[in-house]
């Protein structure tokens, strides 16, 4: 049983805070500004918008934009789970659906299974329109670095 099924439901808060700051200070997302928030365990959601400044040649999102959110989204769904470690993306399967222009976007990520070493999440991304735009799977897997270790990781 993870550790953070016995927490109570403040203690349960609090880690999702603490990981939506984590995410905050990430130097990566100077890079992609974008939003994440941990609504229930196993659930997370990153709000962007996207802008020419990440088109490809024929002007539409880079691939990049389109793993690295939904990476995000699904390790932040399954580290919700897990209150003492960091957890590392092991792989990531990602299916492109339809290209996505200017607008706001939503990468969903949602906890699919695992509990004690290895996890796996899955995501999707939504266009303005609530089109889905791309989903993928992704495997997670416990480190050695413990989120209290982490400067970012505070509520």
């Amino acid at each position: 049983m993870p550790h953070s099924e016995s927490r109570s439901a403040s203690g349960a808060d609090a880690h999702f805070r603490a990981l939506e700051s984590l995410y905050r200070s990430a130097p990566i997302n100077d890079l992609f500004r974008s939003e994440l928030s941990v609504e229930e365990a196993g659930l997370a959601r990153i709000r962007f918008e996207i802008d020419r400044s990440v088109y490809h040649a024929a002007g539409a999102a880079h691939g990049t934009l389109y793993f690295k959110m939904m990476d995000d989204a699904a390790f932040y769904a399954c580290n919700s789970l897990v209150s003492d470690r960091f957890l590392l993306t092991t792989a990531f399967n990602l299916v492109f659906t339809r290209p996505i222009r200017a607008g706001p976007v939503t990468a969903e990520g949602r906890w699919i299974s695992g509990k004690r070493r290895v996890f796996v999440g899955e995501a999707r991304l939504l266009a303005e329109d609530g089109e889905e735009a791309a989903r993928g799977t992704g495997t997670f897997m416990r480190s050695h670095i413990p989120l209290s270790s982490l400067e970012g990781y505070r509520s």
